[in-house]
This record gives structure tokens, C-alpha cells and sequence, in this order.
């Protein structure tokens, strides 16, 4: 069983790679907008309910896997550096596929902000996403999610063996796609 966690700041290119991966390889993708679509027309993602409700879809399905025989899952998140609490969710989302025997597979991207905000109103990130649909809306709560929280992590912050950080402001997603698999051997 693998896990791999695809992180990075808003419209980096998380899900998109996450796509690209799955194609390449056998494991399935769970990116972190699925459980937050699913909520949405009853909770925001914000609100104390809509919160508890995308967490406890995830639990299920993180445990539920993990003890399955699926090949691995790859799942995206926007993790906050500065945030003990995402430290604490990534700490135990791996747990719960180590007690299992599984491994977890670490891969940071980061992208300059111009990149990321020309992909902030891409048509695919627009189609898998509704709740980016209000573009405006999206950008600055991606603006102002950067001058909140640190997104990316510091050199040598994360020590785990399985750990890879791509800069992919000029590649393609095939290819860093790509680049994880043979990486990590996946």
C-alpha cells in the first residue's frame, strides 16, 4: 500500500499532477477538492460543519483504503507550515497507512505566484472544481492565503525518506508526473 501526498500552495498544480500520476501508475487519486465539492452545496468548506463533514468523508476513505488492496492512493492538500494542527493531520493521515504497513510518499510542489494565478482560472482546474468558479472569489482567497501561511515548506524542513520537492512553474504535469514515479519507483 502507498500513500502518496501531493502538497503545495492553491492552484500549484496538485490535482492536475495527481491526474497524471494515476494514469502512469495504479494507484488512485483522492484530491482534496472531492470531499470539499461533496459538502458544498449544504456547508461551506469554512464553516464548523462543513469542516467536520470533509473530515470525516476523508477518515473513512484514508482508513478504508488503507486496509483495502488497492495499489495506493495519491491525495492533495494545501498544507500551512506555520500551522501545528496541519503538521498534526499530515502526521496522522500517514499514520493511518503506516500501522498498516503502507508507505508515504512526500512531494512538494511550488510555482511562482504569476503561474499560479494564470492557473487559477485554467478551464480544467475551473471543471473539477466548482467552487473556483467565482475566479475573483479564488484569487484573492489565494493571495491572501499566501500572506497568512507559509505553503511551502523551508530547505530541510520535512525529514522523511520518501520526500521530493518540484519547482513547476515551466513543466508540464506529464512530466512531473513522470518525474515522481521514477523517483519514488512507483
Amino acid at each position: 500500500m502507498k500513500l502518496v501526498i501531493v502538497f503545495g500552495p492553491q492552484a500549484v498544480g496538485k490535482m492536475t499532477v495527481g491526474q497524471q500520476l494515476e494514469q502512469i501508475t495504479d494507484l488512485k487519486l483522492f484530491h482534496n477538492h472531492m470531499t470539499i465539492e461533496l459538502v458544498s452545496p449544504y456547508f461551506n468548506y469554512g464553516s464548523p460543519q462543513g469542516k467536520r463533514l470533509v473530515g470525516l468523508f476523508r477518515e473513512e476513505i484514508f482508513q478504508e483504503v488503507a486496509k483495502s488492496d488497492l495499489a495506493g492512493l495519491i491525495f492533495t492538500y494545501v498544507w500551512g507550515f506555520d500551522l501545528p494542527g496541519d503538521w498534526e493531520y499530515i502526521r496522522h493521515v500517514s499514520e493511518i497507512f503506516e500501522s498498516q504497513g503502507g508507505t508515504v510518499y512526500y512531494v512538494e510542489l511550488e510555482a511562482d505566484l504569476q503561474e499560479r494565478l494564470e492557473r487559477n482560472k485554467s478551464p480544467h482546474r475551473l471543471e473539477h472544481k466548482p467552487t473556483k468558479r467565482n475566479v475573483e472569489k479564488s484569487e484573492h482567497d489565494l493571495i491572501s492565503t499566501m500572506e497568512k501561511h507559509r505553503l511551502n515548506s523551508h530547505e530541510g524542513e520535512i525529514q522523511k525518506e520518501h520526500y521530493l520537492r518540484i519547482n513547476n512553474t515551466e513543466i508540464a504535469p506529464e512530466e512531473v508526473a513522470r518525474r515522481i514515479k521514477e523517483h519514488f519507483q512507483l
